[in-house]
């Protein structure tokens, strides 16, 4: 490690420990001033503020953990639960004294602890190879089997955990006290609906300016500090906001810099000849992972530096595809990325090239960095898009349609288990590219295949929609990993071309031994999981979920008078129920508009508006609602969703995608009512708050049946979690009576 290196790791570390040693001795003098000078009175801007630094921070730390630690890229909505868990922990104690200090201490370890002793990546690596150890989830290349491993690395994660969830305890804490002082609880819900969605909105707009985190995560103890009594605790959690910028900072260089892009952080490291100033492209890593190289390979590149390639030009796997389709081709690329299958597209003589990349970072760094430049060239036309968005879209039919090694197996949604590529390989997404294929048209599948029942459910895909089976083979490069080339054709233009090329039969002529394996269930829009071999949870699932019980169990347990303030029923019901419908909303959503940040950033802020407009409704005829004719409503709306054909819609795709929008509405709409016509009347609102947010831990743990059932068969388990919140509802009024009685008279 080059001295640089090592003081670029070093002294951000160092300033963090001892930073977070000025917390702790610190940390015991302002806590008699805290408890002294903390009120309960009701503060309009305090609530806005700590709603809008809940979803900011649960957002920036979601996205950050997931890049610097794989496990939770894997396991993104792990993370998302720890932020549940902390937030309903804070809410379950509100009237404690508020652990701000706590909450500082535990990000700034956070930060300490990845970007100090763990940045070696390849340690953070051997954390989740060591957690992951299951052969019936495709998440590593390799497994562990040593016990001890699995339960250091356990140690490490839980303790991660711990922190993440404290993080989230003032934040609980403080909401549920201005909820607490409100005289309208219901305002006050609909403030903290208001704030909520102003930090989604904010943290979007960062997304799309693509900031990096140092800007972004120091926010969180400018915040903390905004939220202190004393000025003394204001200048210092504010004050950790410089460590903290100085952990995250990431130096570059003119041949190595990073960028976050929304949806992960890409690294470039540019390459020249040895010995000239001639480029020759570059590596290009993602969330600190391998992803691709840009290279070059015009013709006359290649023959000034012929040793740069150990096979022949024509059997490089970016050329390989053009030996089967017809002369001049229309080409479809999924997945374009850098640039290198759209250079290949044009080499061989294609008439029009639509290139399709949901990642606007990785297409704009091809357009800079790609030496052969091909996205300037007037026949490729360049789509920012989801690729399964752009094949319900386009009406476009292609001589060759190039999967061009699409695989985000480190990137998940924020919101649910499925990786941003799993409805591209389903069944339904190969009979869309193969209506778009004209009538002697290709659909080529580049694909690195690490397990063999991956590339046996893909053999399977093909084989089940063309109704024969495809011809695979592999491919080798001298600058990236085997691909397994997967190609057919609803004709006998694959025969043809083998035919007329003995050199291509030859290279095509082994089959890899995954064909004669056991067959694997094929993925479908409904069941999107292809690194999931079976239809059962995953055992590592079974893991991590563990540990998050465990968390929730021991903060359960440090709850004051915790036999007295039992969590209500009804609530924790309603908040499991709303996160999987919410869960349910995004993923089918994506469908029809792409599993994109701009999608999942609109349904979101889409589901937040909803519940606002719940709110102003029962304000104004809150007393005519009846909660039965509510319930009905629900399940009505509810089963008809499950039963609606929306895939059966004739005409375009954003028809059937506002269909499904306008039909999830109803049910969250219906949701929305029943909770604040409640939520009115409670006598204890953040017993309520912290009840719902509890829930929504459960409701993600219960997202894991979908790996059994599918994505569908979760809304029977909604339906479910609404009769029971029908039933609790039974035992409410008792309580809400008196509640109710000193409303009217306060009113």
């Amino acid at each position: 490690m080059s001295l640089n290196a090592l003081l670029a790791i070093s002294i951000p570390a160092f300033l963090g420990i001892v930073s977070l040693l000025v917390l702790h001795v610190y940390k015991q003098r302002l806590a008699p001033v805290t408890s002294v000078q903390e009120s309960a009175q009701w503060s309009l801007w305090r609530l806005l503020l700590s709603s809008w630094l809940t979803l900011f921070a649960e957002l920036a730390i979601i996205r950050w953990i997931a890049v610097e630690v794989r496990i939770f890229s894997y396991f993104k909505n792990m993370a998302l639960l720890l932020c549940f868990l902390g937030f309903g922990f804070g809410c379950a104690i509100a009237k404690s004294r508020r652990r701000w200090v706590s909450a500082a201490v535990s990000l700034l370890a956070i930060l300490t602890i990845v970007r100090g002793p763990l940045r070696s990546h390849a340690g953070i690596d051997l954390l989740s190879q060591r957690l992951g150890a299951s052969a019936d989830a495709h998440v590593w290349h390799t497994q562990a089997t040593n016990l001890t491993d699995f339960l250091l690395a356990a140690l490490v994660c839980g303790g991660l955990m711990l922190l993440i969830t404290t993080v989230f305890v003032p934040l609980g804490q403080e909401v549920s006290r201005q909820f607490d002082a409100a005289r309208r609880p219901l305002d006050a819900y609909s403030w903290n609906l208001a704030g909520s969605l102003l930090g989604i909105l904010t943290f979007f707009i960062v997304c799309r300016l693509m900031w990096p985190p140092t800007l972004w995560l120091p926010v969180v103890f400018i915040g903390f500090g905004m939220l202190q009594v004393s000025r003394a605790e204001q200048w210092l959690l504010a004050g950790m906001a410089l460590p903290a910028a100085l952990l995250l900072y990431e130096p570059a260089t003119t041949y190595h810099f990073a960028s976050w892009t929304p949806y992960q952080q890409i690294e470039y490291q540019r390459t020249h000849i040895d010995g000239i100033n001639e480029p020759a492209g570059g590596s290009i890593l993602v969330n600190h992972d391998g992803y691709q190289w840009i290279v070059n390979l015009a013709p006359d590149f290649v023959s000034r530096h012929p040793s740069l390639l150990k096979e022949r030009i024509e059997d490089n796997p970016y050329n390989l595809p053009f030996r089967f389709a017809m002369p001049h081709p229309s080409v479809m690329i999924v997945g374009a990325g850098s640039g290198n299958d759209t250079a290949a597209a044009l080499r061989n003589g294609s008439s029009a090239v639509d290139a399709v990349e949901i990642d606007p970072a990785i297409l704009n760094l091809g357009r800079r960095e790609h030496p052969e430049h091909p996205y300037d060239s007037p026949k490729v036309a360049v789509y920012v898009e989801d690729a399964r968005a752009f094949l319900k879209r386009t009406r476009v039919h292609y001589d060759l349609i190039l999967f061009g090694l699409l695989d985000s197996h480190t990137q998940l949604s924020d919101y649910s288990n499925m990786r941003i590529d799993n409805f591209v390989y389903t069944e339904e997404a190969i009979g869309e590219a193969k209506a778009h294929l004209n009538r002697n048209g290709i659909l080529f599948v580049k694909f690195q295949v690490d397990l063999p029942w991956v590339g046996k459910r893909i053999y399977e895909l093909l084989t089940q929609t063309f109704g024969k089976p495809p011809l695979v083979f592999h491919a080798g490069s001298s600058y990236t990993a085997l691909a397994t080339c997967f190609v057919i054709s609803p004709s006998s233009r694959v025969e043809e071309a083998l035919a007329a090329d003995s050199r291509l039969a030859l290279l095509a002529g082994q089959q890899p031994q995954f064909v004669h394996s056991r067959a694997v269930p094929i993925t479908t829009d409904d069941w999107p999981y292809l690194y999931q071999k079976d239809s059962r949870i995953p055992r590592v699932f079974y893991s991590v979920g563990f540990l998050v019980i465990l968390l929730a169990l021991g903060m359960y347990g440090q709850i004051p008078h915790v036999r007295t303030h039992r969590p209500s029923l009804f609530f924790f019901v309603m908040g499991a129920g709303f996160l999987l419908m919410e869960t349910l909303v995004i993923s089918r959503l994506a469908l029809y508009f792409g599993t994109t940040w701009q999608v999942n950033g609109f349904v979101i802020a889409a589901l937040l508006c909803t519940l606002l407009v719940s709110n102003l409704i029962v304000e104004r005829w809150g007393d005519r609602l009846r909660s039965k004719w509510v319930i009905m409503g629900l399940l009505a709306s509810l089963a008809f969703a499950y039963t609606a054909p929306f895939n059966r819609i004739q005409g375009a795709a954003t028809l059937a995608g506002a269909s499904a929008a306008l039909v999830f509405s109803v049910p969250v709409f219906c949701a929305g009512l029943l909770f604040a016509t409640q939520f009115r009347r409670t006598a204890s609102p953040s017993t309520a708050l912290g009840s719902n947010v509890l829930g929504a831990v459960l409701g993600g743990l219960l997202e894991n049946l979908s790996f059994v059932t599918g994505m569908r068969a979760l809304l029977l388990v909604v339906v479910v979690l609404y009769l029971v919140a029908a039933v609790a509802l039974r035992r409410l009024p008792r309580r809400l009576e008196s509640a109710i009685g000193a409303s009217a008279s306060e009113a």
